[in-house]
């Protein structure tokens, strides 16, 4: 068995997260996939995720790739929750996620109170109402309701949560479309994109689980379980039928599972101080590696994952989570104000100094920062 330190491991992901070195800008869509895509559950995080990995990024060019190159697609994607997803695998992801189908179970439907027959309903009303179309949250409750018949359904679209569009949307007859003034609209996938082809699912989780392990291990399948939003029975019949492309490392007494093809080059992979990042909320790499104590100590883990599966930004310093940082809007500006877990070293400070510069360069803003 081959044996890798930590220091190797977390020098790594860091690596394949870009978090050592930052990428040109033209690599932004390379990031996206690298990522398996960038969190939105808030957008302006997505952007932030990506400022922490490109250089000279501006939040112009998150929104352009989206809305006019539309080479990133916006969808509820890996946990259910919303990603921006590289548009050249997009129908990949689609294939993949299919293979979720939680709301065909008898619990899923009897919490949401509807039964499949009228859940099957919605989402291929989601499918006809999107033909051609982009249409409101509104406009596409009103229509998915007129065609199945029920007032109820109307109601149901309108959540915010999107728990009746995440199974349309699994299925790749849903994705975002640009905002219509305040309100979010919703467009067919194939059509807004203007090119598809149809993945087979068993490979497309295959594929999935190669891109995870590539940026996200040496891990395990309870791992990727929870990060692609799985029950771990499934998990580990996937690792099983795979078994002849992975390979099972010692990482200092604990044991994980690698592809066979990129063993050696981690196990050659030397580590390196990765410096100070400032992580924004529900940042990939934060969420990914939870609550692992070689990331965070354990006493400071409700601090980083709070209540309603909110994810704090993290002050990143050598693949550790040291602190915590938030943006305070002040009437005579904005404050990057920084809360260290222990005194940072005058070199720490001058990492933090350097990424509230960049934050600033950014946002097209000057920022002060400050220490709790």
């Amino acid at each position: 068995m081959i044996e890798l330190t930590w220091a190797q491991v977390i020098a790594w992901r860091l690596s394949k997260h870009h978090l050592l070195e930052r990428v040109p800008r033209a690599r932004l869509i390379d990031v996206a996939t690298d990522l398996g895509g960038l969190h939105a559950q808030v957008l302006s995080s997505a952007e932030l995720i990506a400022w922490a990995r490109v250089e000279g990024l501006v939040p112009e060019d998150v929104r352009k790739a989206l809305w006019e190159e539309r080479t990133l697609v916006k969808t509820w994607a890996i946990r259910g929750t919303l990603h921006l997803l590289p548009a050249r695998e997009f129908p990949t992801y689609v294939a993949a996620l299919r293979t979720r189908q939680g709301y065909r179970r008898a619990s899923w439907l009897k919490y949401f109170n509807i039964t499949l027959e009228d859940m099957d309903a919605i989402i291929e009303g989601v499918r006809v109402a999107l033909d051609g179309r982009c249409l409101t949250r509104e406009q596409l409750s009103e229509a998915v309701g007129e065609a199945t018949g029920s007032t109820d359904v109307r109601e149901r679209l309108r959540s915010g949560w999107g728990e009746f569009l995440k199974p349309a949307a699994s299925n790749g007859y849903l994705c975002f479309g640009p905002n219509k003034g305040q309100a979010v609209t919703f467009v067919r996938p194939d059509q807004w994109l203007g090119t598809w082809y149809d993945a087979d699912s068993d490979e497309a989780v295959r594929e999935v689980l190669r891109r995870y392990l590539t940026t996200y291990g040496p891990s395990n399948r309870d791992d990727f379980a929870r990060w692609f939003g799985w029950e771990p029975k499934y998990a580990r019949s996937l690792f099983l039928g795979m078994a002849g492309e992975l390979a099972e490392v010692d990482v200092e007494g604990s044991k994980a599972m690698t592809l066979t093809s990129i063993v050696h080059e981690q196990r050659a992979f030397e580590a390196a101080a990765a410096g100070v990042r400032l992580l924004p909320a529900f940042d990939p790499y934060t969420i990914a590696y939870y609550p692992d104590s070689r990331y965070l100590d354990p006493d400071k883990k409700d601090r980083v994952y709070r209540k309603g599966a909110w994810i704090t930004p993290v002050v990143l310093v050598n693949g550790r989570i040291e602190g915590l940082w938030e943006q305070e809007k002040k009437s005579s500006g904005v404050t990057v104000r920084v809360e260290m877990f222990q005194p940072p070293s005058r070199e720490v400070r001058h990492g933090i100094e350097a990424e509230t510069t960049r934050l600033g360069m950014f946002l097209g803003m000057r920022l002060e920062l400050g220490y709790r």
